[in-house]
């Protein structure tokens, strides 16, 4: 058994997790009832299709479940049989923790801890990686940040820290794309034709983004440095102040927080 990658499941994630390895020469394998998906990524990017869950994990040390949440006991319980100490289980779904994963698979094998967001699909994602389990050696662990870092930010987290990680960066871009899509309608509003103002707000975004990135300043000072006195920016700040729009956007990360811990 070679250092080669399976997948369960190749949706979305599991297919930009898939494109990068394959851009890093690493062998991947896959299965899904979408055998269309399959044949598709066979020809893209040389992934080896398997007819079965328990096929994969024969051939492949790294098996990484990109299944939902609700259907993990089910293929856990499939595979578990064909688990040995050699090999790794990586999951990505949201609110299966360690010990649910450990219980599930009959501690066969070490466990490890996965959360992406969607920016991984265009090689700008960040990813909370939970090393936790005492049996993971270096060499796995080692291997498991360099597959991750071609698809964007790696940070290695405890697991107790992976509900704070998905309220702020796995649901995050929503939370930014809700912002853009108002800030397109109101250029709408004042008159901007709909193509264009979408266009235009998405590269004050991207680059601010890269602003904040690459400009060395707190965020605040980048705040500041757009805010000249009695002009219109702090006319639209202000009045964000008094609409509690930080306070607002805390409490909607902790409610996002709090539905996590719920799930878990």
């Amino acid at each position: 058994m070679n250092a080669s990658v399976g997948f369960i499941g190749v949706g979305n994630m599991g297919t930009a997790i898939i494109k990068g390895l394959a851009a890093q020469n690493i062998q991947v394998h896959g299965c899904d009832l979408d055998t269309a998906k399959l044949e598709t990524l066979r020809q893209e990017v040389g992934l080896k299709p398997e007819a079965t869950p328990k096929a994969l994990v024969q051939h492949c040390r790294y098996v990484l479940l990109a299944v939902k949440p609700q259907h993990m006991a089910s293929v856990l319980e499939d595979i578990a049989p064909e688990l040995t100490p050699e090999h790794c289980l990586l999951s990505i779904a949201a609110g299966v923790t360690m010990a649910r994963l450990k219980e599930l698979s009959g501690s066969r094998c070490p466990v490890v801890r996965i959360m992406p967001n969607t920016p991984a699909l265009v090689g700008a994602g960040v990813f909370a990686l939970c090393f936790d389990d005492k049996s993971l050696d270096d060499e796995r662990r080692e291997f498991i940040r360099a597959m991750h870092k071609p698809l964007g930010q790696v940070h290695e987290l405890p697991e107790k820290l992976f509900d704070a990680f998905t309220s702020v960066a796995g649901c995050g871009p929503a939370y930014v794309f809700y912002v853009m899509d108002a800030i397109v309608e109101a250029g709408v509003n004042l008159g901007l034709p709909r193509a264009q103002s979408t266009e235009i707000v998405k590269a004050l975004f991207s680059g601010s983004a890269k602003l904040a990135e690459e400009g060395g300043l707190h965020l605040a000072e980048l705040r500041e440095m757009v805010t000249s006195p009695a002009g219109s920016t702090i006319r639209a700040t202000m009045h964000f102040d008094r609409m509690a729009m930080r306070g607002t956007i805390v409490d909607a990360v902790r409610e996002a927080y709090d539905r996590n811990v719920e799930l878990g």
